[in-house]
């Protein structure tokens, strides 16, 4: 038996972590391997396979105000993972992005036991959000390897000394054959000549503050100014619906919230069917651009978490959309922080909703220049080949030490 740890936390470490489970199940049956994988991750990842030690899709902030109520939570989980290291062998772990967590528990990892291979596959975003001086974390000192999904992220990596294998952007391997426009809306009970808006407001139990309440507003303004616009609400969380459905109430606006459970599956038809998404920063950005959906995207973390960025971390980027970073431009509008409210986001969306503006051509034009950027697919299936190559045979596995 070979026994994998993967280790993520939030949605869309949840959801990258289900696609590559799915991947190195297959690849291990094709190498004749009895492969057993256990995980830090959410239901995604269950229902793909994994033994789930511990759910953390949920325990996800941005910043540090954000994050003070998670603190107790991530130590009481430190702590059962601790002990359940001491009992199990490993023959690999592989990390998805959760930064913080994962290069706490990569170092533990390589200080108790260096000859189990670890793979870190979705790097924290470095080569994009550079603080202070632009010194980097830990995570190439005790990675044996580096899965980069983006071209950037792995020439950041390579030029600080780490072995980096490019895999191309996972994204692509869940695109497969989206519905047409017609059949998306017939599916979805809508009609099929009215302006249809999707909002994706919120992964994260802090963006139901921050950020809901004005995407809501703005969409029930937009809804007035077009009676006709029909407005669908994507929910990031299992118990997130009543929160959506409670703003939309409160702002009159009439709109169809789709379910947690139901909103993977419907995933390749509610974009198809969506003329504009209103959406937070984030991996939903990529799969919006790349099923060709034209997006304004929306980001505010608290005022003390903003002021300790910008005046103690130094933190500036230019762009905080993935994909304005992959691009390297300002192709997606972006609000954030005092540049984000109702009025800003309903200018944005007028714009974006005339099928004939200039502004939403050539952002279309863009999303096909992003494609061509992010690789080809079977990404997963290169990724599940690396991280199995890496784990020697033969030899049983000994126990992780705490």
């Amino acid at each position: 038996m070979t026994r994998l740890l993967i280790s993520t936390g939030e949605v869309s470490g949840d959801l990258q972590g289900s696609l590559l489970i799915q991947a190195l199940h297959q690849e291990a049956a094709e190498r004749g391997l009895d492969l057993e994988i256990v995980a830090l991750g959410g239901d995604r990842m269950r229902r793909a396979g994994a033994k789930l030690l511990a759910d953390t899709a949920s325990l996800g902030a941005i910043g540090l105000w954000e994050a003070v109520p998670l603190i107790w939570p991530t130590l009481r989980l430190q702590h059962r993972l601790r002990q359940w290291l001491r009992l199990h062998p490993l023959d690999g772990v592989v990390l998805i992005d959760y930064m913080g967590a994962n290069v706490n528990l990569g170092l533990r990892l390589k200080r108790d036991r260096p000859q189990v291979p670890i793979t870190y596959y979705i790097a924290p975003q470095e080569w994009a959000f550079r603080l202070g001086d632009g010194g980097t974390t830990r995570l190439i000192g005790f990675s044996d390897r580096i899965l980069a999904i983006f071209p950037e992220e792995a020439r950041f990596y390579a030029e600080h000394g780490a072995r980096v294998t490019w895999v191309g952007h996972p994204l692509l391997d869940t695109l497969g054959s989206q519905p047409g426009r017609a059949e998306a809306r017939r599916l979805l009970g809508l009609a099929e000549t009215v302006p249809v808006l999707l909002l994706l407001p919120a992964s994260r139990r802090q963006e139901l503050r921050y950020l809901l309440p004005e995407m809501a507003a703005a969409a029930a303004e937009l809804q007035r100014r077009h009676p006709d616009l029909q407005v669908l609400v994507s929910t990031g969380l299992p118990g997130f619906e009543p929160l959506l459905e409670e703003a939309c109430r409160s702002e009159g606006l009439r709109a169809r919230v789709i379910p947690a459970c139901e909103a993977d599956a419907l995933k390749p038809a509610l974009c198809a069917a969506a003329d504009l998404a209103l959406t937070k920063s984030g991996t939903a950005n990529l799969e919006l651009a790349l099923r060709g959906v034209p997006q304004v995207v929306v980001y505010r973390v608290s005022r003390v978490t903003a002021a300790v960025a910008k005046h103690l971390l130094r933190f500036n980027v230019p762009h905080i959309s993935p994909v304005n970073l992959v691009l390297q431009e300002r192709l997606v509008p972006e609000l954030l922080q005092e540049d984000f409210s109702c009025d800003a986001l309903i200018r944005e969306a007028e714009i974006l909703l005339d099928p004939d503006s200039e502004a939403r051509q050539r952002l279309l034009e863009g999303y096909g220049r992003l494609r061509r950027t992010l690789g080809e697919p079977g990404v997963t299936r290169r990724a599940a080949v690396a991280i199995l190559d890496q784990i020697p045979q033969g030899s049983p596995p000994l126990p992780v030490s705490a």
